[in-house]
C-alpha cells in the first residue's frame, strides 16, 4: 500500500486517514529518509497526528540532488510542437536543483523573462543508487524507484528558444515546485503507473488532461538510456515529460517555412512579437495548481497550488 510522506521546515510526516503523523527520523534530507523505513513505517500506524492542512508544506525532495528531465515526451505534446512521436529520440537535460520549490510557494518570474510556461509532470525519485551501467528491467525498476511526486517544470521560453538550450531556462530559483507529497510505492503499484492522470489548471481552467497512455517513453525505457551515461542516487528526481496544453505551441507550417529562411534574430524577434498575444503565457497573479493521480483515486500524488508573481 502506498505511503504518502509530507515535510515541513522542521519535521517529516506520514498521511494516514486521520491526519498527518510525525516520522521519529534524524533524516535531513530525501536520501536519509528513505533509508529509515522503519521509521516511515511506525508513523504510518501511528494514531498521534495533527491535521494535514495545520501544516506549512515544503518540497519532499531536498536539495541538492541531481535533477534530470525527459524531453518531449508525450505524443500529443510532440504533436502540438510540429514533431512526428515515432521519430522522436529518448533525449534527457539537467535543472539545477536549486529551482526546487514547495507545493505552495510563489513561482517568481525574473524581470527580464516575458513568456513564462507551465508543464505537469510526474517525477520520479530514486531510492537507491543507479551507478553507469546498471541493468534496468521491469522486473527490477522498483527497486531504484521509491516513488513519485507531482512536479511543475516552468519554463521561460523566451530564454529557452533563442539559446537553444534548456538549462537556464528552466532552472531558476522556484521554476521546480514538488509536491504536495513523495507518495512511495510498492512493487505493484508502480505497475499503475500508466493509469495517471496529469492535469492542470490555471485560474481554475483546465489547461492539460492526459492519462500516461499518452507517454512515448516509460521508466523503465529512461532509466536504461539513462544508466548509458549519468549515475543516479536516492532522494535524487527524474521528470518524465507533459502532455499537450502548454502556452507554447509550433506555428503553421506556412510561418515556419518563411521563419527558417530569415536570419535568426529577425527570426526570433517576430515569433516572439506573435507570442506575446498569447494570453496562456503565466501572468502576475495567476493561479497554478496541479495534480496527478488515477481515476479510481487509489494513487494520489496529491494537488499542489502556486502563484505567478512577477519580479520588480
Amino acid at each position: 500500500m502506498s505511503v504518502s510522506v509530507l515535510r515541513t521546515a522542521d519535521a517529516w510526516w506520514v498521511r494516514t486517514p486521520a491526519g498527518a503523523a510525525r516520522i521519529d527520523t534524524a533524516a535531513t534530507t530525501t536520501r536519509e529518509l528513505l533509508a529509515d523505513r522503519a521509521a516511515i513505517a511506525a508513523a504510518a500506524t501511528s494514531a498521534d497526528v495533527v491535521a494535514v492542512d495545520s501544516l506549512s508544506l515544503i518540497s519532499p525532495v531536498t536539495a541538492p540532488c541531481r535533477v534530470v528531465a525527459q524531453m518531449t515526451n508525450f505524443a500529443s505534446h510532440v504533436k502540438d510542437s510540429g514533431m512526428d512521436p515515432e521519430t522522436v529520440p529518448l533525449t534527457f537535460f539537467r535543472k539545477a536543483s536549486g529551482s526546487i520549490s514547495g507545493p505552495h510557494d510563489d513561482v517568481i518570474r525574473p524581470a527580464h523573462v516575458n513568456l513564462l510556461d507551465y508543464e505537469v509532470e510526474i517525477g520520479l525519485v530514486f531510492g537507491r543508487e543507479m551507478p553507469v551501467g546498471s541493468e534496468i528491467d521491469a522486473e527490477n525498476l522498483p527497486d531504484y524507484i521509491a516513488g513519485l511526486v507531482v512536479t511543475n517544470d516552468i519554463s521561460a521560453r523566451d530564454v529557452q528558444l533563442p539559446k537553444t538550450q534548456f538549462y537556464e531556462a528552466k532552472s531558476y530559483p522556484t521554476f521546480t515546485p514538488v509536491g504536495p507529497a513523495l507518495v512511495l510505492l510498492e512493487a505493484d503499484e508502480l505497475k499503475r503507473f500508466t493509469d495517471l492522470r496529469l492535469r492542470l489548471w490555471v485560474n481554475g481552467e483546465v489547461r492539460q488532461d492526459m492519462t500516461v497512455a499518452d507517454m512515448i517513453y516509460r521508466p523503465v525505457d529512461a532509466l536504461r538510456e539513462l544508466t548509458r551515461f549519468q549515475r543516479m542516487d536516492a532522494g535524487d528526481l527524474l521528470l518524465t515529460g507533459t502532455p499537450v496544453g502548454t502556452a507554447i505551441s509550433a506555428p503553421a507550417k506556412p510561418i515556419e517555412i518563411i521563419g527558417s529562411l530569415l536570419p535568426p534574430k529577425v527570426k526570433w524577434k517576430m515569433f516572439f512579437k506573435g507570442q506575446a498575444k498569447n494570453p496562456k503565457y503565466l501572468k502576475d497573479g495567476d493561479v497554478v495548481e496541479a495534480a496527478i493521480g488515477t481515476d479510481d483515486g487509489v494513487l494520489d500524488l496529491g494537488r499542489q497550488r502556486t502563484v505567478v508573481r512577477y519580479a520588480r
